[in-house]
């Protein structure tokens, strides 16, 4: 049976870009069909509640890096609550030798450090006088040498490179995955002078929404998820969607897919994809090989993903954010997340629930390791890093991503140029999503908000 519908806006994908897409479309009155290949919404946001444990299995976290996050959460008050994490997640650990070590949060605690080199440490009063950089697509390692030195890319910006992106700084250019920290060289000249001086900036009061916080939502992220289903409607969702595909026509698209065995006929002037680069070859027929080409290049990163709750925690104290592993340490994780220790409600009282993290560019072939595998890492990584004289948990599970974190590499500006070639060729499609305009949750409602003001 065939089932034909007309409406303004068609978005492929219910993951919080095009949940929020959906939402600041019916603020405006459009008429929208989300189409979702899942038999649920928000994509790998997904939260759990078991056993007095509540955990995520995708991302555990954002930050308030935009006021797009902080107006949104105030939109969908009456259905959700913004949680920011307690201060001690401002306490992020790195892993040297055979213990933890806190991350400098200022000029005092960075002299004694033992995570950089006193070189480096002497050598960064001289980075505000360095040279801009010329070279183009410099990746993220050759600037962070250049300007900061080797034990700074090492046990700085490595780790906090994994725990981003579960990412390669060699691999990843920095005007294209870390803009902010370009632009500080490029328009100030300098890191800590550009900060500085963005600091000294007049705000606009909007701004002021922008706290940088590690934020959540109180009982989950999946709060958020449902609170803007609950705007956009289900009956404008389709979830399970199977063999979708986009073909444009005279007046605008047509998509169709099949749903609970039905298939559908959705026509629209205007579509967004929220779609990963390595659907792009089913979902766009239409488009030749060398317009597929740049999505189909871009790098994903493989992560596993290790859920611990523990009822009555016996380890090391966890008054951190949590401890990122750098490359040169040679281990088989990527960082450990400390969630109980910065959210309300997560665990017992007395217990903990770890995020534990493996594989990524550095270690891909983890994605394929068995559940006996993982165990043995644990067992013997884990267990010593946390002080833990066994690893018991009181409920444990194993998530695999295998198109985790784009990789915005190099080909990058390829893949941007390419997307507003094809928005040009095709008026009215939108190709939104993380293949471009960063990887972060605030990424995600920035962009979401927008293309729905600016291009709808």
């Amino acid at each position: 049976m065939n089932n034909t519908q007309n409406t303004d806006v068609i978005i492929i994908g219910a993951g919080l870009t095009g949940l929020t897409a959906a939402h600041y479309l019916k603020k405006q009155g459009k008429n929208v069909r989300v189409i979702e290949k899942n038999t649920h919404t928000g994509g790998v946001i997904q939260t759990v509640k078991e056993d007095g444990f509540t955990f995520e299995t995708g991302p555990n976290t954002g930050v308030l890096g935009n006021p797009d996050v902080a107006e949104l959460f105030e939109e969908l008050q009456k259905d959700v609550t913004l949680e920011t994490a307690d201060p001690a997640a401002k306490r992020r650990l790195i892993w040297k030798g055979k213990d933890w070590h806190a991350l400098p949060s200022g000029p005092i605690s960075a002299i004694g450090t033992p995570l950089f080199t006193w070189y480096d440490k002497f050598r960064i009063l001289g980075e505000p006088f360095r040279k801009k950089g010329t070279k183009p697509n410099e990746s993220v390692a050759d600037l962070v040498r250049r300007r900061l030195g080797k034990s700074f890319l090492d046990y700085a910006v490595n780790p906090f490179i994994s725990g981003v992106y579960a990412g390669d700084p060699e691999y990843l250019v920095t005007e294209f995955a870390l803009p902010k920290l370009f632009n500080l060289e490029h328009n100030y000249g300098s890191f800590v002078g550009g900060a500085m001086k963005k600091r000294k900036e007049p705000k606009e009061p909007r701004d002021e929404k922008a706290t940088r916080e590690v934020f959540s939502a109180k009982g989950g992220l999946a709060s958020l998820i449902k609170a803007l289903e609950k705007s956009v409607g289900l009956e404008s969702i389709t979830l399970g969607a199977e063999n979708t595909q986009v073909q444009p026509d005279r007046d605008g698209f047509t998509v169709t897919t099949t749903a609970d065995g039905e298939t559908q006929t959705i026509r629209a002037p205007k579509v967004i994809s929220t779609a990963g680069g390595h659907a792009f070859d089913s979902l766009y027929p239409f488009l030749v090989k060398e317009e597929l080409a740049p999505f189909k290049e871009l790098k994903y990163a493989t992560v596993t993903q290790v859920i611990l709750g523990f009822k009555n925690w016996k380890g090391m104290p966890l008054n951190a954010f949590g401890g990122l592993i750098p490359a040169k340490e040679n281990k088989n994780m990527l960082g450990v997340l400390f969630t109980s220790s910065f959210f309300q409600n997560r665990a017992p009282e007395g217990g903990a629930v770890l995020s534990v993290f493996m594989g990524g560019i550095r270690q891909p072939e983890m994605i394929d390791f068995s559940d006996e595998q993982i165990q043995q890492v644990l067992e013997k990584e884990l267990v010593p890093m946390m002080k833990l004289t066994e690893l018991k948990p009181d409920l444990q599970h194993i998530y695999r991503y295998r198109h985790a974190i784009p990789q915005y590499g190099a080909s990058s500006k390829e893949r941007f140029e390419m997307i507003d070639r094809l928005e040009g060729k095709y008026p009215g499609l939108i190709l939104a999503g993380n293949i471009r305009n960063g990887i972060g949750m605030a990424d995600r409602i920035k962009q979401a908000r927008m293309i729905t003001e600016k291009e709808i």
